[in-house]
This record gives C-alpha cells, structure tokens and sequence, in this order.
C-alpha cells in the first residue's frame, strides 16, 4: 500500500510572507492599462458569442481592438526607466 503524502513545498509556495516584490508590483503597474484594454476588448467579444453581432458591437469591438493595440504599443515605446 502506497501513502499519500502532501508534498511541503506545493503547500507552502504561497505562504504569506512571499509578497511580490516593488519590482514585480511596478511591472504590474506598468501593464495594467494592456490588461484593462484587454479586458474591455474580452468584453466586447464576449457580447457577441450567443447573437450576430450588430453595427454597434462591430464598432465597439473595433474601438476596443484599437486601444489594446494603442495600449500594448504604449507599453512596448516607453523607456525602462519611464514613470507613468
């Protein structure tokens, strides 16, 4: 018969301690307005999954389109040490 075990590290990857660091949060920072864009871009799809898509959803989903593409290329111009 074979035991089974938890293994230690699996239950403790996200102990409390292990906070992110300032790094890793400004990187977040950083990339939250893709992700927003991105998220409104979803959204937008998602409006359309169970029906045809009208005029209106075609330009909302156009419009957003456009901003996750403004948003990652914002990203990706602005310099290492750039503030927002």
């Amino acid at each position: 018969m074979e035991h089974i075990v938890t293994v230690q590290d699996a239950v403790t990857a996200f102990a409390p301690w292990m906070e992110p660091t300032a790094a890793e949060l400004d990187a977040i920072e950083r990339e939250m307005p893709v992700v927003l864009a991105d998220v409104e871009l979803l959204d937008a799809q998602i409006v359309t999954l169970d029906r045809i898509p009208s005029e209106l959803d075609v330009r909302r989903i156009r419009r957003a389109r456009r901003r996750a593409l403004a948003a990652r290329v914002a990203l990706v111009n602005r310099t290492p040490g750039e503030a927002a």
